[in-house]
């Protein structure tokens, strides 16, 4: 099949139909329709040790995997930090995992220094095919020499776009962690392409920004990729990057593109952090970035650097959100999380940042132009801190939480129901232990995420999806 037949294929089976046809708003400021979902949470035993690390409905099981401190089959160590993933379809019924390492500081890279971006930089990705009940074929490196990699996106041409979430380099000062930047070799902030099946060429896509990336989403229609910014401190913007050529033409994501950052037209500089109408929904237009690999001067302070390309749009009238970490594309729509967004909801503590709230998810319609609120949080017992976020065949939305109690995986339905489908059992002494990277595999057999944590692991979770809302 030729590329330009592909491409037609492809925008087919994106299944463009209707305004928001994934999800719907529900409720007063996203509200609560509580719904039964799977049913109740109960303790399940890991079928690798026999532990109990998840609560799940009744039926289902799991299996963890790839533990940080492992052995890759090449023998070298498996890092730390496991965070945003895909799941591609590898021979014989197998997936083809694609695994973010967010890793800060200039502690040494993973795997072989020799093909590292930065040979100072300790994070990166990890490829792994495993059978559909968890269990290892094979591991390897598959990026390495880049920094807090948070998240990306699966892309249609069998690539992972990994996400840097720093502007860390030797041209910055020291960031929060206080790691030496000067031991750095090269500037940080950028997305990397890692191909299924081979090693990436750790080469930097500059045009499409420095700032902190968490998450990528491709529109098969235009050949967009759209990007999100967890700028933890200070307003975050909603990103589209225009590259020179449409990617499954190029068969690959080339450089020298157009980046632009989303404006809510009519409104300059419209600030979508704080709580939101029932059905809040906007027109919006799209404002160049001029600059999106700035050169720094006088190695300026962190917290200058890392607001350099979105001061740029916010300048130019661009929207400003709290905190943009998970997206995904479906149905012609891009879904994407805002983890602080909304109001502060009564008896609930507003958290540490830019945003108050407890999290809002956002939809935007690519061949249209809205915006629109999906879900808001109205309260952290009901979503708290949604991070990194997919898709199920049939629409329903996974939520990551990112909380400060317990954490859960929730679910949120095309009728804009939330439901519980797991909660993380509480690790002792290690309180920051979260859920990252959701996937199905082919065929929606499994479930496929990470546990990012002081020894992070891999999980798939399998069972009878078809008794409920995924």
């Amino acid at each position: 099949m030729d590329r330009r037949r592909f491409i037609s294929n492809v925008v087919a089976a994106a299944g463009i139909a209707g305004p928001f046809a994934g999800v719907a708003c529900a409720g007063a400021q996203g509200g609560v329709k509580p719904v039964r979902g799977y049913g109740p949470l109960r303790p399940v035993r890991d079928l690798r040790d026999g532990k109990v690390r998840l609560h799940l409905p009744e039926g289902f099981k799991y299996r963890s995997f790839s533990v940080a401190g492992d052995k890759f089959s090449d023998g070298s160590t498996v890092p730390g930090r496991h965070d945003g993933m895909a799941a591609f379809s590898g021979p014989k019924g197998s997936a083809v995992l694609i695994r973010n390492h967010e890793v800060n500081g200039p502690v040494g890279a993973f795997g072989d220094k020799s093909r590292a971006y930065d040979p100072m930089a300790g994070g990166g990705t990890s490829t792994l095919q495993v059978t559909r009940y968890g269990e290892v074929i094979k591991s390897a490196p598959s990026l390495n020499g880049t920094m807090m990699n948070c998240s990306g996106g699966p892309m249609v041409w069998r690539a992972w776009l990994s996400c840097e979430e720093t502007v860390n380099g030797p041209d910055v000062a020291d960031d929060f962690s206080g790691g030496d930047n000067a031991k750095l070799t090269e500037k940080h902030g950028y997305i990397f392409e890692v191909p299924v099946g081979r090693a990436a060429t750790a080469r930097p896509i500059r045009s499409a920004g420095r700032f902190p990336h968490e998450s990528a989403a491709f529109d098969p229609s235009s050949g967009a990729i759209y990007l999100t910014e967890d700028n933890f401190a200070f307003p975050s913007g909603f990103y589209r990057y225009l590259p020179p050529k449409h990617p499954v033409l190029a068969g690959r994501l080339l450089d020298g593109g157009r980046l632009q950052m989303l404006a809510v037209k009519g409104a300059k500089r419209k600030d979508l952090s704080v709580g939101q109408a029932r059905g809040a929904a906007y027109a919006t237009t799209w404002v160049d970035i001029d600059d999106p690999d700035p050169d720094l001067k006088g190695r300026p302070s962190n917290d200058e650097a890392v607001q350099m390309v979105g001061r740029q749009g916010r300048e130019a009238g661009a929207a400003l959100f709290s905190r943009l970490e998970g997206a995904v594309h479906h149905q012609g729509t891009i879904y994407f999380v805002s983890t602080q967004g909304g109001a502060t909801a009564p008896g609930d503590t507003a958290p540490d940042g830019f945003g108050k709230g407890r999290g809002q998810v956002w939809a935007y319609e690519t061949w249209s132009g809205r915006l629109k609120l999906v879900y808001e949080s109205p309260r952290a017992a009901v979503l708290d801190l949604p991070d990194n976020v997919t898709a199920s065949r049939r629409g329903t939305l996974v939520l990551c939480e990112d909380g400060e109690g317990d954490n859960y995986l929730r679910g949120v339905t095309k009728a804009g129901e939330i439901f519980d489908f797991s909660r993380l059992e509480a690790i002792p002494g290690d309180t920051g232990a979260e859920f990252a990277g959701s996937t199905f595999g082919p065929g929606g057999h499994t479930l496929y995420v990470n546990v990012q944590a002081k020894q992070g692991m891999s999980i798939a979770i399998w069972g009878p999806w078809e008794r409920g809302p995924f």
